[in-house]
């Protein structure tokens, strides 16, 4: 059985990764070509996306494919901002995208149920 602080721990995780990468955008709009102003917010959305199917608890395979996104954009980023400088921004959003990559594992490995709440009579 898989607590459900993991489920919450895990979508706040991708929650914040997200509102970050949206934050990116007005922050360097005139700073940014159009292309990366378009992945930022679509990488932001597609984050604040996933939340909803971590907390509602959908079948692996969302769990497998948030994964693998996040290890897209992890891969991307290790391979365009060496040569560009880093910040503590961009640093936060890969480390919510890391813990967020590790939550869902252990989600997976324990089993994706969580305990089920007794209903109280009031």
């Amino acid at each position: 059985m898989t607590s459900i602080i993991l489920f919450y721990a895990a979508a706040a995780s991708t929650f914040i990764a997200g509102v970050l990468h949206l934050a990116i955008v007005p922050m360097f709009f005139k700073q940014m070509p159009i292309n990366v102003t378009v992945f930022f917010i679509i990488s932001g959305l597609a984050q604040l996306f996933w939340v909803i199917p971590v907390i509602k608890i959908w079948s692996k395979i969302w769990y497998y494919i948030g994964i693998g996104g996040t290890v897209i954009l992890i891969v991307l980023w290790i391979i365009a901002v060496p040569h560009s400088g880093i910040s503590e921004l961009e640093v936060a959003i890969e480390l919510f995208q890391i813990v967020f990559i590790i939550l869902c594992s252990i989600i997976i490995a324990k089993g994706r149920t969580i305990p089920k709440v007794e209903e109280k009579n009031i």
